[in-house]
């Protein structure tokens, strides 16, 4: 029995926030790996899924929209959960007084809870490494307002990311 932290990541904070989910299940007596979801090729070898993507412009990048897309009828009959990283820096909240986890929501979410039904979404800060950026975000980070919209830095909260790992160990059904 084994569960998938399942992600997508483009510059690695998702993958980051996936491994330490997958260990914490594995400390709290789960079997879990974690691993791109692009690279799954049997989804219904596991029984539980945590599925995570990186948030871009308000959506989850596509290999992950497409994973849950095309295994809807499979997450819907095992135990699920759904995260999302991307609001990066030490703000809590937007120029308007939002809060930045709300507003960082991808739009998937709604289907996806619609659809799914998952037994929890979260949404986690990331962190972004200014040299492993790619040509067209290093130009945007070359002007005032990208440097403002990506800061450096590594901004995930792990005392959250734990206790939501171990919120879902203890939600796991005895046998998964």
């Amino acid at each position: 029995m084994v569960v998938l932290v399942g992600y997508s990541s483009k510059y690695g904070a998702t993958e980051g926030i996936a491994e330490r989910i997958a260990r914490k299940l594995r400390e709290a007596g789960r079997d879990a790996e974690a691993k791109p979801v692009s690279v799954v090729e049997t989804p219904d070898r596991y029984t539980a899924f945590v599925i995570g993507s990186a948030a871009y412009m308000g959506s989850w990048r596509k290999d992950a929209v497409e994973f849950v897309r095309g295994n809807l009828e499979l997450l819907t009959s095992r135990p699920l959960w759904l995260f999302s990283s991307g609001p990066l820096g030490t703000a809590t909240r937007n120029a308007e007084g939002r809060e930045l986890i709300l507003e960082a929501e991808p739009k998937q979410f709604d289907e996806f809870v619609a659809a799914l039904e998952p037994l929890g979404t979260k949404v986690f800060f990331g962190a972004l490494n200014p040299e492993a950026l790619r040509r067209r975000d290093r130009l945007v980070r070359m002007i005032p307002a990208g440097r403002e919209l990506l800061p450096e830095g590594d901004f995930r909260d792990w005392v959250a990311i734990d206790a939501w790992a171990a919120t879902i160990a203890a939600e796991l059904p005895a046998s998964a």
